[in-house]
């Protein structure tokens, strides 16, 4: 994959078992061609006298294989448990050092540490820090163990699930329909692949994301799988609502972007029942450089880090102090964010946070300009901005979300499940502005959630907050390094010590980045698309340049601060 490439997938589809036919009438398309032979592992039959441990052990080695219906895997099981198991509920995802025991009442106990589990539409959830414990009972039938109670959906070690897939993004629409919002989806890898992702598109967004989208394509169906040919891909469509022909460029867009993440696919061909799309100033094969302006990781030019150094806004270009008296100190500040204008390149709106004898004051005002108070609290966390909307968010006192548009009111936005999750510490919205990043006081320190921006004509909500790394402890910090992926400082289970850790939106890839070079611990991180990750470690700032935390001028002395950002 030339995107972010996932380790892990969905078997192909977990769906029904129709195949798309090469006529026009439109099928739904929930089940496409079997996946090449050398995708997956090579299933093998049980052995003769083979013991339950070894029969269990072989179930689950069999449910790696890619062919339809895991016929291999059914050998394992006796003859009604083999015509009645349902393999497309899904894929549990196990670690790879599960034991099976056997007791003598004719059960196998499988542990395991819980990975995650993939839907039928290919979407991973975390394991959430839980232990997978499941009972196989197993008979004698015509001599040979066999189970008989098999849990419907696939039981698949992680090593096995990520060889076998990739992580491809379905994109969607924010509400402004101005950017494409990633949802991850796990595909089986092979020639199938691009039908099977604008099938996902066809049937909507995952569940924890359809509040904050839009989807064009709701509706619409395929009239013939997706075909290849020297790296075009042509997708034809049926069932367009009337009146959408406005609504093409959004519908091109969204299948563009999705499906140039594949390796085979440089351009797309969109045709609607036969006949190709006429989208004004678009060619008939388009390429992700015809929707630029949807690109989900834009960032202005304008967008270059800041932070704070005795109470005055500063740029990290050689720690210049940000024009207006926002860089001369005069406020006393101890954070900020500032939101940016693509199309103006020019930056707009300035929210910052100053704390003074036990209060903290939110002020606000244009970029360059004097900032006026506009609400008091015990605390605020650090502000916030996305690409998408001129507003900035922050937190009031641990429990309160509060957006702040560039014209008009503070107002609180809805969300009900917080105070039951802890006070919130950090709180960062994506660059899409669909997504919130929070760390919230849990158990073990700071935990990391990721929920959804619900927006409707009078309401704001932030739900479907859930963990994301429940294998990191005491998180510190996250920033957003693109619209899929997070930056985190956090410390590992059973480890002392902070570092940065990138991890994906769905709780995927979790990867320790470099320390090296650091002076210290990092105590705070920025990130945007195509910028560089900023901390700050020993009070002193540093960007990773080449796997390797430098200097913001390299080869001079770090200098001091806190609280960096980028504007978006």
């Amino acid at each position: 994959m030339r995107a972010r490439a996932g380790l892990v997938g969905l078997a192909v589809l977990l769906g029904g078992c129709g195949t798309v036919p090469t006529s026009s009438d439109p099928v739904p398309i929930t089940q496409v061609a079997d996946p090449p032979e050398d995708v997956g592992i090579e299933a093998l039959p049980p052995v003769a006298g083979a013991s339950p441990e070894e029969v269990v052990r072989g179930f689950v080695d069999a449910m790696a294989s890619t062919t339809r219906n895991h016929p291999v895997a059914r050998q394992f099981l006796t003859s009604d448990a083999a015509d009645s198991w349902r393999d497309t509920d899904g894929i549990t995802v196990i670690s790879a050092d599960y034991a099976p025991v056997a007791s003598d009442d004719g059960t196998v106990a499988v542990t395991a540490g819980l990975v995650g589990r993939v839907d039928e539409q290919g979407s991973f959830t975390t394991g959430d820090g839980q232990s997978f414990d499941q009972t196989f009972r197993l008979v004698q039938e015509d001599g040979e163990w066999r189970i008989t109670d098999p849990t419907d959906g696939l039981l698949q070690l992680e090593p096995d699930f990520a060889r076998t897939y990739d992580e491809v993004n379905a994109y969607f629409l924010d509400p402004t329909a101005t950017r494409v919002v990633p949802d991850p989806r796990f595909l089986v890898s092979g020639e199938s692949q691009a039908t099977a992702l604008v099938d996902r598109l066809l049937t909507g967004p995952s569940p924890t994301l359809s509040a904050g989208v839009t989807n064009p394509l709701a509706g619409v169906e395929l009239r013939s799988n997706v075909r290849i040919d020297q790296q075009v891909a042509t997708v034809d469509l049926t069932g367009l609502p009337a009146g959408t022909s406005d609504a093409l460029n959004v519908l091109c867009a969204q299948l563009v972007w999705s499906l140039d993440q594949l390796d085979d696919v440089r351009a797309v061909r969109v045709s609607v029942d036969g006949a190709p799309v006429d989208v004004p100033g678009v060619p008939d094969v388009q390429t992700v450089d015809d929707w630029a302006s949807f690109d989900p990781d834009a960032v202005p030019a304008v967008s270059v880090g800041h932070y704070v150094a005795g109470g005055a806004l500063r740029t990290v270009t050689a720690g210049d102090a940000a024009p207006g008296p926002a860089g001369t100190g005069q406020y006393g500040l101890s954070a900020a964010a500032v939101t940016a204008d693509a199309r103006t390149n020019q930056l707009g709106t300035t929210v910052a946070v100053a704390a003074a004898g036990g209060t903290a004051t939110l002020l606000v005002g244009p970029y360059g300009d004097a900032l006026a108070p506009v609400l008091t609290a015990g605390t605020f966390t650090d502000p916030t901005t996305a690409a998408t909307r001129p507003e900035v968010w922050t937190v009031r006192d641990g429990g309160e979300v509060i957006r702040v548009p560039a014209t008009g009111s503070p107002q609180s936005v809805s969300a009900p499940a917080l105070p039951e999750l802890g006070t919130v510490r950090v709180f960062q919205l994506s660059p899409d502005g669909v997504r919130a990043a929070v760390v919230v006081d849990g158990p073990d320190g700071g935990e990391l959630l990721v929920g959804t921006v619900a927006r409707s004509d009078d309401q704001v909500t932030l739900g479907d907050l859930r963990a994301v790394a429940p294998d990191l402890s005491q998180v510190v910090d996250v920033g957003w390094r693109t619209a899929s992926e997070l930056v985190v400082l956090a410390g590992a289970q059973d480890e002392d010590g902070t570092a940065p850790w990138s991890v994906g939106v769905d709780g995927w890839d979790l990867t320790a980045l470099s320390r090296s070079g650091l002076p210290g611990q990092p105590t705070a991180v920025a990130a945007a698309p195509s910028r560089t990750p900023l901390v700050v470690a020993a009070g002193t700032l540093w960007q990773l340049v080449s796997g390797t935390w430098s200097t913001l001028v390299r080869g001079q002395e770090p200098l001091p601060g806190g609280a960096p950002f980028y504007p978006l």
